[in-house]
């Protein structure tokens, strides 16, 4: 009823003795799953979100400040597509190809980071910009071996299409072939 109780009778205890106390939810709702964050990709969406964060803050402690909108992006992006894949917006959105933005997020920003931490290694000579650098470096390697997964997983989805639609075509084919021999 409205309004609600305000002293509502507490809830009898349980017979074993134990009292069980309810999760609340709140920001927890939030995080993402432990299953997730201890498989592969949540693994590497961790490392890349981490190593772009730390790349970022060396970027902004050194002379090479320029560089800092890389990572920043990139951690925003890692961020993004760590919580996606948490909360399985893939499945709710059909419309997005998925792992084609991951693959390209992927690709760009391993690309980006080996030249910019390349440049920040070359040019500059304070520490903060050669620890960009390695951390860039780093990066770079991790957001590879996301992207070489990924090519992996859907170069084996499009040989699984490619057979399933090149035996349906033979199927085709052969009645087609039948048809014509009366």
């Amino acid at each position: 009823m409205w309004p609600p109780d305000p002293d509502p009778d507490p809830d009898p205890e349980p017979a074993s003795g134990s009292r069980v106390v309810p999760v609340v939810p709140g920001l927890r709702a939030l995080l993402p799953a432990r299953a997730f964050l201890c498989s592969l990709k949540g693994r590497l969406l961790l490392a890349e979100s981490g190593l772009s964060f730390i790349t970022f803050i060396c970027y902004v402690a050194s002379s090479a400040s320029a560089f800092l909108t890389a990572p920043l992006l990139e951690f925003l992006l890692a961020l993004y597509f760590l919580f996606a894949d948490a909360m399985q917006l893939n499945d709710k959105w059909q419309g997005l190809c998925w792992p084609m933005m991951d693959f390209l997020r992927c690709v760009t920003a391993a690309l980006i980071y080996f030249a910019i931490s390349i440049t920040a290694v070359a040019k500059y000579s304070d520490g903060a910009s050669k620890a960009a650098g390695v951390f860039g470096f780093f990066a770079t390697i991790v957001f590879a071996i996301d992207f070489y997964l990924i090519f992996n997983e859907v170069a084996k989805f499009l040989k699984q299409g490619d057979s399933a639609d090149e035996a349906t075509a033979r199927k085709t084919e052969e009645e087609n072939s039948d048809s014509d021999s009366d």
